[in-house]
C-alpha cells in the first residue's frame, strides 16, 4: 500500500487531536488492559510507539501494582495509565498507589465507581476514564465527573456487555461526544474502522486483541499460536447458568476451559445456596477464577484449560509483529480511508 497523501494524514491528525491531547500521547490509540498481558513490557512498548498503554491491575495487591508501575516507569518516559476493577476489595489502596507514582490516567472497569473513588483519583490530579455500556450510564458518569468514557461493544475480548460496538457508538457518540472525549472499543482490528469511528465523533479508540500477540507481549508462544489459528467465530461468550449469580459474560476462544467455568459457576452458586458466601464474595471468586485461568494460558501456555480471552477481531491477528509496526499500519490504513472520503 502506498503512503497516504498529506490530505489523509492531516484529516487523521485533526480527528485524533482531542484524544491524543487528552492522553498526552502521539496517537489516540489506547491498548486495552488485558490481565497478565498488559504488563510493563507491552505497556511501555505501546507508549513508546506513540500509543497509550494501560497496566491491567486486575486482582493485583497494592504491593504488586506498586512494583509494576515502578518497573514500567523505568522502560518509558511517556504517559501510561492503570486499569482498576471497581469491585477490588482494596480499590482505594490501589488508587493511593497510582497517586504515589503520579499516574496520569486511571481507568475504572467492572461497574459503576463506588462512592468517593472519583474524588480520590482526581485529588492526585489524575484523569478518570470509565466504561459506558449504555447511554443512560454515559450521562450519569459524566454528571458524576468522569473525564472521558470508553464505549465498548460485545465484540471485545474479556468481560463484555450485550450490545454491539456499532450500535453503542451510534447511540452514545451523538449525545455526549462534545461533552467529554469518548474512545470506542470492541472488535476493532483495522485502521479503516478507526477512521469510521473518528468520523462519527470518537476522540480515539481502544484495541486489545490486536496487541495481544505483539512481539513485546510476554504471552506464551502457545497462546499466540492459538490466536493466529483462530477466526472471529471462535471467540465466543461464556454462558450464565444461574440467574441468581450475575456473572458478566466473558468472550474467549472456545476450549475445555469454558467447561471449567461452567463448573465454577455451579460451585459458587451452591455456596450461595448454603449461605456460605455473600454475593460480593461470590462475584470476587468468579473474578479470581478468571485471573487464574488467564494466567494458565498467558504465562504457562495451557491453551486447553486456561482462558484464551480474545475479541472477535482475533481473525485479523495472523502473526507476531512489533508494536511500532502495528500502530503504524493502523494509522496508515486510517489515513488512507479518510483520504478516500475526502476525494
Amino acid at each position: 500500500m502506498t503512503s497516504p497523501s498529506s490530505v489523509g494524514a492531516e484529516r487523521l491528525s485533526a480527528r485524533m487531536a482531542r484524544g491524543a491531547a487528552f492522553l498526552g500521547s502521539d496517537t489516540a490509540i489506547i491498548c486495552g488492559a488485558m490481565s497478565w498481558v498488559s504488563e510493563r513490557h507491552l505497556v511501555s512498548a505501546i507508549s513508546n510507539a506513540g500509543g497509550f498503554g494501560l497496566i491491567a491491575c486486575g486482582a493485583m495487591s497494592p504491593a504488586l501494582l506498586d512494583a509494576e508501575i515502578a518497573a514500567t516507569k523505568t522502560l518509558t518516559a511517556k504517559p501510561f495509565g492503570v486499569n482498576l476493577i471497581t469491585m477490588h476489595p482494596q480499590l482505594f489502596d490501589l488508587i493511593a498507589v497510582c497517586a504515589k507514582h503520579g499516574v496520569t490516567h486511571v481507568v475504572l472497569a467492572g461497574g459503576l465507581p463506588p462512592a468517593g473513588a472519583l474524588d480520590a483519583i482526581k485529588a492526585s490530579g489524575a484523569k478518570v476514564i470509565c466504561f459506558a455500556p449504555a447511554l443512560s450510564l454515559a450521562k450519569k458518569l459524566i454528571r458524576s465527573g468522569v473525564d472521558a468514557l470508553v464505549v465498548e461493544g460485545m465484540e471485545a475480548g474479556g468481560h463484555i456487555g450485550p450490545v454491539s460496538t456499532s450500535v453503542l457508538a451510534q447511540e452514545i457518540l451523538p449525545e455526549v461526544a462534545e461533552q467529554v472525549p469518548v474512545f470506542v472499543a470492541g472488535g476493532i482490528g483495522r485502521g479503516q474502522a478507526i477512521a469510521a469511528y473518528l468520523d462519527m465523533g470518537a476522540a480515539g479508540v481502544q484495541l486489545g486483541t490486536r496487541f495481544a500477540c505483539a512481539t513485546e507481549s510476554i504471552a506464551h508462544a502457545n497462546f499466540k499460536k492459538a490466536f493466529f489459528r483462530a477466526s472471529a467465530r471462535d471467540a465466543i461468550a461464556s454462558v450464565q447458568i444461574d440467574p441468581r449469580l450475575p456473572v458478566i459474560p466473558v468472550r474467549a476462544l472456545k476450549n475445555a476451559g469454558a467447561d471449567l467455568f461452567t463448573a465454577k459457576q455451579r460451585e459458587v452458586a451452591a455456596l450461595l445456596d448454603a449461605g456460605s458466601v455473600e454475593m460480593g464474595e461470590a462475584q470476587l471468586q468468579i473474578e479470581h477464577y478468571w485471573a487464574g485461568a488467564l494466567r494458565r494460558a498467558v504465562i504457562d501456555g495451557d491453551v486447553e484449560h486456561g482462558s484464551l480471552m480474545a475479541g472477535q477481531s482475533v481473525g485479523m491477528v495472523t502473526k507476531e509483529e512489533p508494536v511500532v509496526e502495528i500502530i503504524a499500519q493502523l494509522m496508515d490504513d486510517a489515513a488512507h480511508a479518510l483520504e478516500k472520503r475526502a476525494a
